[in-house]
């Protein structure tokens, strides 16, 4: 396709707002609590709810807007955000700005599943398509990444209104791009909705959702204590912990462009290792945590490019197990994503409850251990057929 490249930036451009949106919030906590004068604890409900909405609007909202042209569908939905996050710069209490957080969460999965969709359908060889789908995955990553530095900076320098305008100028500039020069793509005749969720009759389908859940677990019910395990046991200054948690996000953007070729030239081999060579990284991170920052620094490293491609091989795998729904395999795979990474780390906290922070990579772990047999009984079971 000719516009294939203008296409692929633009949905990158989505994601990223979009992400932008949800995780840049995480370095505003502070100022939210003394603008809005709430606790931490109630200022993290912005991010908490947002969450939740996507968890549960992603198996049923890309499944209701399936069957609708993408190119208006996504402009409602980046506008959608755009006027939320406008709105929330002049909002005075703390209610109606979680409410309008809450609003756009439910659409996070509409856009991100179509764009998913799109980039594998613009490929010009299927084979391409997890190319595609990774440079689309690189804004999922950027967003995560760079939103939280950039909104905390503009925010200690101009303000919380300013942090938000900032949400919102991005939003914007995907907008704009969208209505310019994204092309109203034809497709064929679209899957009924009773065919659509009828993949869920599949055995492959449930496994491929659990597998999900549990693979993506494995990295987040670590990452999310990170900051606490390297403060604490690879006693590290905060100053460095930045250093540390900037390194594994920019190598959760390289291992996102990595995982386009791997699953290209090699899907099977990239999922079936991926999560061995995980543990692998957990039982280094356990046995030499402590040590050192240098080894601590080659291991983040590692563990921040295999995070990259486990939100690829997600993706991937879900989406295959059932190809002819796509739409609705995207949303399903967001729903399990955060299943796994909300169950993870409640998981996770057990073990530093009862055992101690050092036991964190227990919960990863046995998370890994799962994801390792479920994937691998998939593949001896003839996963192949759906690649």
């Amino acid at each position: 396709m000719r516009n294939r490249v203008l296409i692929i930036w633009i949905l990158f451009v989505g994601v990223f707002g979009i992400l932008n949106t949800e995780m840049g919030v995480v370095g505003l906590l502070p100022y939210v609590s003394e603008n809005f004068q709430v606790t931490i604890v109630t200022a993290g409900m912005l991010i908490s709810m947002f969450a939740l909405g996507v968890a549960i609007a992603g198996p049923t909202m890309p499944l209701i807007f399936s069957r609708l042209p993408k190119k208006p569908v996504m402009i409602l939905v980046l506008t959608i955000f755009t006027i939320s996050n406008a709105a929330s710069m002049f909002v005075t209490d703390f209610d109606t700005l979680l409410m309008l957080r809450v609003i756009p969460s439910f659409f996070h999965p509409v856009y991100c599943a179509m764009a998913f969709t799109v980039a594998a359908q613009i490929a010009d060889d299927p084979h391409d398509a997890p190319r595609n789908v990774a440079k689309v995955n690189m804004g999922v990553a950027g967003g995560m990444v760079i939103g939280v530095p950039i909104s905390n900076f503009i925010a200690e320098h101009l303000g919380f209104v300013a942090s938000m305008g900032f949400f919102a100028i991005v939003t914007a500039a995907a907008l704009i791009l969208t209505i310019i020069f994204f092309p109203n793509l034809e497709s064929g005749k679209p899957l009924s909705y009773g065919d659509q969720i009828g993949v869920l009759k599949r055995p492959m389908v449930w496994a491929s959702i659990f597998a999900v859940i549990f693979l993506n677990g494995t990295f987040f019910g670590v990452f999310n204590y990170l900051t606490e395990y390297l403060l604490k046991v690879t006693n590290l200054e905060p100053s460095l912990v930045s250093i540390f948690l900037f390194i594994f996000g920019s190598c959760n953007i390289l291992g996102s462009f990595l995982a386009g070729g791997f699953l290209a030239k090699f899907p099977l081999p990239t999922v079936k290792i991926l999560p061995i060579a995980t543990l692998g990284i957990y039982l280094a991170m356990f046995i030499g945590g402590s040590s050192s920052a240098i080894p601590m620094a080659v291991l983040t490293i590692i563990f921040g490019i295999f995070a990259g491609i486990n939100a690829n091989v997600n993706q991937f795998w879900l989406s295959h197990a059932a190809s002819e729904a796509p739409d609705f395999a995207n949303g399903l795979f967001l729903t399990a994503a955060n299943l796994g990474t909300m169950a993870a780390t409640a998981w996770s906290g057990i073990f530093i409850d009862n055992f101690g922070i050092d036991f964190l990579i227990a919960g990863g772990m046995t998370f890994g251990i799962t994801a390792t047999i479920i994937l691998w009984m998939q593949c001896a079971r003839g996963f192949r057929k759906y690649i």
